[in-house]
């Protein structure tokens, strides 16, 4: 289907069918939820014509692959004499799954990760060619892209991206409402007000401190929001720093006014269910989870409202809500099918309105002129109240990749995936360490890391 071919009519039938998935579908939930389908081959070849295989996450909304899988690949396939086949793998599989294909020097010809993957720089080509295609046809990436597959350091384009998931609040404004007139999550002084009286009406706050992804994005929104971070624009640690420690004693008290013990337990699905219940008063997610209680409660889904993460002491500069995912493509060093491969990313990149839309809104385009007029589509969702998915079409301004405010880099992936600053952030609130012996011991944990990259010449 051509991008003239979407009628409002269709679009918002999509909408409507996308919203219908199972609860607990927000970012990160299918890791600890979903096994990995089988092998689909989704577009037919005659005997000794090419295949190109392709490895990537199940999506959380459903309907996406139903089309990307049956749809999508197929016609991209008989058009270019090309059989596709899509292998889905939860997000928790990933990065194994990776190991194992480098490992052999063999497996698919494009593998699609959640989350930046320089690690593996040195087993990609650089995927200049590709980025340099689509932007001479449909405008620049947006920097948030840029920062997260370009190492300032090799010059090296180490993935390439056609969309991604931001972040943001999703609260219920009826009980924000009902405890102050006019409040909402604004800044997080106003987070940690209203906690102890959300907390009271049985509808605590639904914040991570575990060791997974969604708590890794929100308590690092936090630290942007008083102005640390875990390196600087030029990739030099920084995590040691007063605001850290701030930010560190800001969490711990927002889990003492509002929230309970059962958040340094969630796994990747818990603040989607906590929400989906009706007892969380405030989550920080993607568009996935309201789209799955649209689905399965409507009345629910028209009390919560979304709006940008909470602002903090570094003002404007500091409210940056990272990604909550982001589609880093990488086509390996022994990819037999590089061409194919090249020619499958740019074409997917430039079809990112007809990928937005069949996500509900999730895949934002990492090249924004692809999807010219987002703000109307936007617009159009039959949400309540009109005009709720609005900030959307604003969220390249207000968005951030892990690292900022410089660029994603292996160190920072590595300390991404050990969990270490939800660990900072958790052994403050539990009571076990202050916030400034906790960001000394964190520190002493990160140093090794970018040292090691360092050394290798990658940072």
């Amino acid at each position: 289907m051509t991008n003239s071919e979407f009628s409002r009519r269709e679009f918002l039938g999509l909408i409507g069918g996308s919203a219908a998935v199972a609860a607990g579908m927000g970012c990160g939930s299918r890791s600890a939820t979903t096994k990995p389908k089988a092998e689909t081959t989704t577009s037919a070849a005659p005997a000794g014509e090419r295949t190109l295989r392709i490895a990537q996450w199940s999506h959380f909304i459903p309907a996406y692959d139903q089309w990307f899988d049956g749809e999508y690949t197929k016609r991209w396939g008989e058009r270019n004499g090309i059989a596709v086949t899509v292998d889905h793998f939860t997000l928790a599989e990933l990065p194994a799954r990776a190991d194992t294909e480098v490992a052999s020097q063999q497996g698919h010809d494009i593998f699609g990760f959640a989350y930046p993957a320089p690690t593996f720089e040195d087993h990609v080509m650089d995927h200049r060619e590709i980025v340099e295609e689509v932007e001479a046809k449909v405008g620049p990436m947006s920097p948030v892209i840029r920062r997260s597959i370009f190492n300032p350091r090799t010059k090296k384009y180490n993935g390439f991206s056609d969309t991604w998931a931001p972040g943001f609040a999703n609260y219920r404004a009826d009980l924000w409402d009902r405890i102050e007139p006019g409040l909402s999550p604004d800044t997080w002084e106003h987070v940690l007000r209203a906690g102890p009286k959300l907390k009271s009406l049985g509808h605590p706050l639904g914040l991570g401190m575990s060791e997974e992804n969604d708590s890794n994005l929100f308590l690092m929104d936090l630290m942007r929001a008083f102005g640390a971070s875990i390196h600087d624009e030029d990739g030099n640690l920084t995590v040691k720093s007063p605001a850290t420690i701030e930010a560190v004693k800001m969490g711990a008290a927002i889990y003492r006014a509002g929230m309970t013990d059962e958040i340094f337990a969630w796994d990747p699905a818990s603040n989607n269910r906590y929400l989906a219940s009706g007892k969380g008063s405030l989550t920080i997610n993607a568009v996935s989870a309201l789209r799955a209680i649209e689905g399965q409660d409507p009345d629910l889904a028209g009390r919560i409202r979304i709006a940008r993460c909470p602002a903090g002491p570094a003002g404007p500069a500091g409210r940056v809500g990272l990604y909550h995912l982001i589609n880093v493509y990488v086509v390996w060093q022994f990819s037999k099918n590089q061409e194919a491969a090249k020619r499958f990313l740019a074409d997917l990149a430039i079809a990112s309105r007809e990928t937005f839309i069949r996500s509900g809104f999730y895949n934002i385009p990492s090249f924004p002129t692809t999807v010219p007029d987002l703000a109307g589509l936007v617009g159009a969702d039959p949400a309540k109240p009109a005009g709720k998915y609005s900030l959307l079409s604003s969220a390249p301004e207000w968005s951030g990749n892990i690292g900022a405010p410089g660029h994603s880099n292996a160190a920072v992936e590595e300390v991404f995936y050990q969990f270490l600053i939800p660990r900072m952030f958790a052994a403050t609130a539990r009571g076990e360490m202050s916030a400034e012996d906790a960001v000394k011991a964190a520190e002493a944990r990160i140093k090794p890391i970018y040292d090691k990259w360092r050394e290798r010449g990658k940072i």
